[in-house]
């Protein structure tokens, strides 16, 4: 009996060891990527320089590490899984999501949840993939998630994730930087990691710069505020570039409501969520800087669905995508590309827009 006893005790013992030493390495693993990081850009851009009173396409696209194909439902989401359905799935996914991105000939496209070497998307060096669908870019890719290895949900571990957002420009690139973003500072920056925004600039033949801003807000936090927060940091950097005279654009993820209550458009959903909240748009209040949410009033398309499943009809949608401008660049477009979510828990959104003398 003594002995059972003791061999439970010592199993016990290495279970607590075994928890413990995993939380530390997680913890000592945990670091920040840092602020101002020069991006390396590599060059295939076909132009020199924008010109004001010329009109561009940017299309902004979150594609979910190439792994949420209309099937699919995220762990951290509500769904069951955490990595991409197969390796062969996975590939075919990514070459349609390339191709349809070159099908659109955008003069720039930003991209968020690139993975560049993540168990969930098999290691695959997805940055490299895209430059190969998208040729004729400049382009860069920015570091803005570094998680240690996971190992939930037991049943297939999330594993090591190094993901970013990416930029091509059919312009030269003459500069790119990474700035970091703040995160929350409780145990949810180790679901958080490494919140960033990348700074392009492209030269424009009246002396200026058009610079790009690509972003990705965080989503999975307590209470909502430090998307909040990292937004207004990021319009702080953008009023900066619009006063010195140059044309400012920013894209991507907000993860916010931007319509303010998407359910106006695309109705109530079956299970209600609060992860999205509706935009602050007091932010933008003497900035010279205005939102541009991609609706079609007539025929209005979300851009994101809630990954708690397969995408069905009452999912939770919205609209989290969209765009800022400054006030020296027109909108003449912007709209939410319907692709019924078949390759990404996003659509694409593309604006069409012109730089004013």
């Amino acid at each position: 009996m003594k002995k059972a006893i003791k061999i439970v005790l010592c199993v016990l013992l290495a279970l607590v060891l075994a928890v413990g030493g995993y939380f530390a390495y997680v913890f000592l693993a945990y670091h920040r990527i840092g602020d101002n990081v020069p991006l390396e850009v590599t060059e295939e851009g076909t132009r020199t320089a924008a010109e004001s009173g010329q009109t561009y396409k940017i299309v902004s696209w979150n594609i979910g590490f190439g792994a949420y194909e209309s099937d699919y439902g995220f762990f951290m989401d509500g769904g069951t899984q955490s990595w991409a359905w197969s390796p062969e799935r996975l590939d075919a996914n990514l070459k349609t999501i390339g191709d349809t991105l070159a099908a659109q000939e955008a003069d720039f496209c930003i991209i968020q949840e690139v993975d560049t070497d993540s168990t969930r998307s098999y290691h695959r060096d997805e940055a490299t993939l895209l430059r190969g669908a998208l040729g004729g870019y400049d382009s860069l890719w920015a570091q803005n998630y570094d998680s240690p290895v996971l190992f939930y949900p037991l049943t297939q571990p999330h594993g090591r994730s190094v993901s970013g957002i990416m930029t091509f420009s059919r312009f030269d690139v003459t500069s790119a930087v990474r700035r970091e973003l703040p995160i929350e500072d409780s145990l949810m920056k180790l679901l958080d990691l490494d919140r960033c925004y990348s700074v392009s600039r492209v030269a424009v033949a009246d002396g200026k710069e058009l610079v790009l801003y690509n972003m990705h807000l965080s989503a999975y936090t307590s209470d909502g505020t430090i998307a909040t927060e990292q937004l207004r940091l990021l319009i702080e950097d953008m009023q900066s570039e619009y006063e010195k005279g140059n044309y400012v654009v920013c894209g991507g993820d907000f993860n916010k409501d931007i319509l303010g209550d998407s359910s106006v458009y695309f109705g109530k959903s079956d299970i209600e969520y609060t992860w999205a909240q509706p935009l602050d748009m007091t932010l933008f209040e003497g900035t010279g800087l205005r939102l541009a949410a991609p609706l079609n009033e007539a025929d209005p398309v979300p851009s994101c669905r809630n990954a708690d499943g397969a995408y069905h009809a009452g999912q939770y949608v919205l609209t989290v995508d969209g765009f800022i401008v400054s006030e020296n660049v027109r909108v003449d477009s912007a709209d939410v590309l319907d692709l019924q979510f078949a390759y990404s828990d996003h659509n694409p959104v593309a604006m069409t827009f012109t730089l004013e003398p």
